[in-house]
């Protein structure tokens, strides 16, 4: 049965649940908008419809853009033998945008006429289908299908420069701001949060992780200054190199190359790009050869793995890898460190694969995304950075050019699938 308010925001979301009789819940629901928003809203509904024994066996996820609609509906039919309820979630669908690559599926017309029909329907009964997607098209019929036979959580924010636009944004990152910081006990002084949100924008994701950084810079203190703000913040308020490397993982090569020019036109120095690249090879092949190494018996799909399941399974993992980083570092120092220098230095944050494990979010994000590409063709991203380092320092050349190819080649879908097929043929850089 639809919710009598079958749209609601994002931030009436917690009221709307703990409102609602059991009868009243619908069996549909779309989430759109801002993506940091978009999780948040994502992980109450899935927690409360899970219930208290949040059994994993009762969540399914699927990446939209590589399931057909025909799919959905067969997984939301299909009763479990394990728990009485089941709730499928579809991230990413595109219902509403073109296909990004030639390996993505597209809807067609009859494939929405199917949808809205099994919407009309009804889904059976304690059968829950959860889709997320950035945008929406109120005009297109499908919308109004949703909205009549289920709950839209609409997400999105505005992105004008008009005063209402800008006191939206500014709402929204207090309260995500409120949010954070009430699970440690600690608030954040008003020219603090000025000069933070100055610093990164609107940005929610940026946002989040420089106000998790200030929260273990400031140590035991029950308020964030604004000195601790000028002390850890560095990013300015674009961070253009964090949305090319961001895009490059997605392989959104269009959007990659738009950023590029964005760097290069701000005076960006062709060593500062190259570095950014580096460090992202470098952790992706570190992801790559730690789930070689602990899942190469029992093959892991991170695609297909919610954030629950990744810290309850994959998190302990990776933290006792890092302890053993630790541990191996810190006995190769003292072997090569002189008795006489007391200091021992910790191992850079770049040799652990979460190096604020109280921050597991973005952490999953980067294993997910290290799905999108092969060991083999990032051991031949390393020897062609390394190329185009030692050329950048030694010759004159046209390294915009030579960085647009990285990108072209790096960015081509494909991934652990054409891993397997590539493995005896060089990928050209």
């Amino acid at each position: 049965m639809a919710p009598a308010n079958s749209v609601i925001k994002h931030h009436q979301l917690g009221s709307f649940l703990s409102s609602a009789q059991p009868d009243t819940i619908p069996g549909f629901f779309i989430i759109h908008g801002e993506p940091y928003l978009i999780k948040q809203a994502f992980d109450t509904l899935s927690s409360f419809l899970l219930g208290p024994d949040h059994s994993p066996f009762a969540l399914e996820t699927l990446e939209g853009g590589s399931v057909s609609i025909g799919d959905i509906i067969e997984q939301v039919s299909t009763f479990s033998f394990l728990v009485p309820q089941k709730i499928v979630a579809v991230k990413n669908i595109p219902l509403f945008q073109a296909p990004q690559g030639s390996q993505d599926i597209s809807f067609s017309s009859s494939d929405i006429e199917h949808l809205a029909q099994f919407l009309d329907a009804g889904l059976p009964a304690n059968h829950f289908l959860i889709l997320t997607t950035p945008h929406i098209d109120k005009r297109k019929k499908i919308y109004k299908k949703m909205a009549d036979n289920g709950c839209i959580i609409d997400c999105s924010v505005a992105s004008g420069v008009r005063k209402a636009d800008t006191d939206e944004q500014k709402s929204v990152l207090q309260q995500v701001g409120a949010d954070i910081l009430s699970t440690v006990g600690k608030t954040i002084d008003n020219k603090a949060f000025h000069a933070l949100v100055e610093m990164t924008g609107f940005n929610l994701d940026l946002f989040s992780q420089n106000l998790e950084k200030l929260i273990v810079y400031s140590g035991k203190a029950s308020r964030i200054l604004i000195t601790d703000v000028k002390a850890v913040i560095i990013r300015d308020k674009k961070d253009p190199i964090f949305n090319l490397t961001n895009a490059v993982l997605d392989k959104d090569v269009n959007l990659s190359i738009t950023y590029l020019n964005s760097l290069f036109n701000d005076g960006f120095h062709p060593l500062q790009i190259l570095k950014s690249f580096e460090n992202l090879i470098r952790k992706l092949i570190l992801v790559k050869c730690f789930i070689q190494d602990v899942y190469q018996h029992t093959p892991v799909q991170l695609k297909k793995m919610n954030f629950n399941s990744f810290k309850q399974v994959v998190l302990p993992k990776i933290v006792q890898h890092d302890q053993q980083t630790m541990t191996d570092y810190k006995t190769q120092d003292e072997y090569l460190t002189s008795n006489t220098v007391k200091k021992k230095k910790d191992p850079p944050n770049d040799l652990l694969l979460a190096p604020n494990p109280k921050n597991p979010y973005p952490v999953f994000q980067v294993f997910q995304k290290a799905e999108n590409f092969s060991l083999n063709e990032l051991n031949q991203a390393v020897f062609f950075l390394s190329d185009l380092d030692y050329r950048l320092k030694s010759s004159s050349f046209d390294a915009k050019t030579q960085i647009e190819n990285f990108i072209i080649n790096i960015c081509r879908k494909g991934g652990e699938g054409d891993a397997e097929k590539d493995k005896n043929r060089r990928h050209h850089f």
